[in-house]
């Protein structure tokens, strides 16, 4: 499943769980309509979600893209979504069931959602395809992803400016680019404010395992971290936090919730604007196919949610920041870089090409560990 991916144009977090929502059978292909009934029907607009739909996490984010999707557009579309969809043939299935029934945009927000949207569209040209955090395309296929090691890097100085050991820790899913990039653009920032910083990394080969994540987390409690991040699904993580009186940093939503006192800040993905502007371009017959990757500028991804023992000072520092990486005056992979086993890998003065941010496989000094299990 994830053979080369250091190839690959977008990666980002998916969920294997089994699925328990699903349509019985392929319901026959809806009836042609009428030219004056399709000029006056709403655009139909189908997502397609990898988990259940939770108070937080990856699938949370896009579920509120959807209703805000809705809410701008009105009566113009009619959304519907799908749940734990499990990538392979079961994704496959539902995407091409969407199709049958006029769906005529769909959104499948997940890396495994790829092939199967990709087999679907060659045999609905008509139909218009969101490959979110894939990176194939074709002219009724588009993909989009964001640059989340932006909010990674902010969230760092934030961690090195709070923590009093200089060790952070970081449970990860799986070794792919996206997570390395994650992880290194953290360390970066935590050593931009404390060059001494360390970063423990432990891998659990999994993107949803409750129990996994906790332990691992409690893991690296004992190893001096004073303050976790995560790139996993669950909010395990940041409830271990709260249970042994240390601090997080939260991913895709703000966790607060979960972590009341131990939520330093949260890095937050948004959808709704992505949406409801693709959606617009297909009521507009203006909708075209390519890849797209946006980040703080864009604002689909930032950081808030300071949690209280966040010092005013810190939130100011962390926000300027950002407004810097929206600006284009920070590059959270400027040089000089150098990996952990001590090689040069990025001059002064350089930064790194989305290409070479795309294929990262390397960790930056700082991390202990290594990019691979």
């Amino acid at each position: 499943m994830y053979k080369n991916l250091a190839a690959a144009a977008w990666v980002a977090a998916s969920v294997f769980l089994p699925t328990t929502a699903l349509y019985a059978q392929s319901p026959a292909k809806a009836p042609a309509q009428s030219p004056d009934t399709a000029a006056s029907a709403p655009l139909k607009v189908g997502f397609v979600y990898v988990t259940p739909v939770t108070p937080a996490g990856w699938v949370r984010q896009h579920e509120e893209g959807r209703q805000a999707l809705q809410k701008a557009l009105g009566p113009k579309v009619q959304t519907q979504f799908v749940e734990n969809v499990a990538e392979g043939p079961d994704a496959e299935r539902v995407i091409r069931d969407l199709a049958r029934q006029g769906y005529g945009l769909i959104f499948t927000p997940s890396f495994g959602y790829m092939e199967p949207t990709m087999a679907v569209a060659r045999e609905f040209p008509g139909v218009k395809f969101e490959s979110i955090t894939g990176y194939k395309t074709a002219a009724n296929v588009a993909a989009a992803n964001a640059r989340y090691y932006e909010g990674r890097y902010l969230s760092g100085i934030a961690a090195g400016r709070m923590s009093k050991t200089g060790v952070a820790g970081y449970v990860a899913g799986f070794p792919i680019p996206e997570v390395v990039q994650g992880i290194n653009a953290f360390t970066l920032g935590m050593r931009s404010v404390n060059p001494q910083a360390q970063v423990r990394v432990v891998w659990i080969n999994e993107w949803f395992d409750p129990s996994k994540e906790r332990e691992a987390a409690m893991s690296l409690f004992d190893l001096q971290a004073d303050v976790v991040a995560f790139h996993t699904a669950s909010t395990a993580v940041m409830a271990a936090a709260q249970e042994r009186g240390r601090m997080a940093v939260a991913y895709h939503s703000d966790m607060r919730k979960f972590g009341p006192d131990a939520q330093i800040v949260a890095v937050t993905h948004h959808w709704g604007g992505y949406y409801t502007r693709r959606a617009r371009e297909v009521l507009k017959g203006r909708w075209t196919s390519g890849n797209r990757w946006g980040g703080v500028k864009e604002g689909m991804v930032r950081v808030e949610g300071f949690g209280p023992k966040v010092p005013k000072s810190v939130q100011t520092e962390v926000l300027a920041r950002q407004k810097d990486i929206a600006d284009g005056r920070l590059k959270p992979f400027a040089g000089p870089l150098t990996d952990n086993e001590g090689r040069a890998r990025l001059a002064a003065g350089q930064a790194l090409s989305d290409e070479q941010i795309l294929g990262m496989d390397w960790l930056v000094a700082g991390v202990v560990g290594k990019a691979s299990k």
